[in-house]
């Protein structure tokens, strides 16, 4: 059966991204300053890999998207280049028909985008990307899970984990927590309130 997961890396201080949407500090502490942080060899997370393996889909959002194409690479840059799936955008305005065909864009609303992404991912999971469309999957009850990787760097500014004023207390259960270097990897399941 499919899982909803969100899958992100965060600073110690709860940052997703940094100043304009950068993701450089990721592996800037083992980079030669920060100057040249692309073909950084950094210890590979066992838990990425396994949720990039078990990941048959993705549901991003249209900023989530827009960031990609501007500073990622787009499609190319989704995992790294380790990517070869289907890539879902829900948004109410599509950009027009340049874009990578693998990518398609939903405008329709939330339940039917994570079943449209659900029946694509073939029984894998389902990864979503994007702060704002990952809030709103938790609010809908249609988040399963939370994959954080977690590297120690306080960041001071940034987009924010959850960077919303009404969202209301939702309660985890740890199911794992290990290490890849100097990066924590934490697994959360989402509790239902049956």
């Amino acid at each position: 059966m499919s899982s909803v997961i969100w899958h992100v890396t965060m600073s110690l201080d709860g940052f997703i991204a940094g100043r304009d949407d950068s993701m450089d500090w990721v592996v800037a502490q083992w980079s030669d300053g920060g100057g040249n942080t692309r073909d950084v060899e950094v210890q590979r997370s066992a838990v990425a890999d396994e949720v990039l393996q078990n990941a048959g889909a993705i549901l991003g959002g249209r900023r989530w998207y827009d960031v990609a194409v501007r500073k990622f690479d787009g499609y190319k840059g989704v995992y790294g280049g380790q990517w070869a799936g289907p890539v879902f955008v829900l948004t109410h305005h599509p950009p027009g028909a340049d874009h990578h065909p693998a990518i398609t864009f939903l405008s329709g609303g939330l339940s039917e985008a994570v079943a449209t992404a659900t029946s694509a991912a073939s029984g894998k999971s389902v990864i979503v990307f994007g702060a704002n469309l990952a809030v709103q999957c938790l609010r809908a009850g249609l988040l399963d899970e939370i994959v954080v990787h977690l590297v120690p760097v306080l960041l001071g500014d940034g987009i924010r984990l959850i960077d919303v004023l009404d969202f209301g207390p939702v309660s985890l259960e740890r199911t794992l927590v290990a290490t890849s270097g100097q990066v924590t990897d934490l697994r959360f399941a989402v509790r239902r309130s049956d």
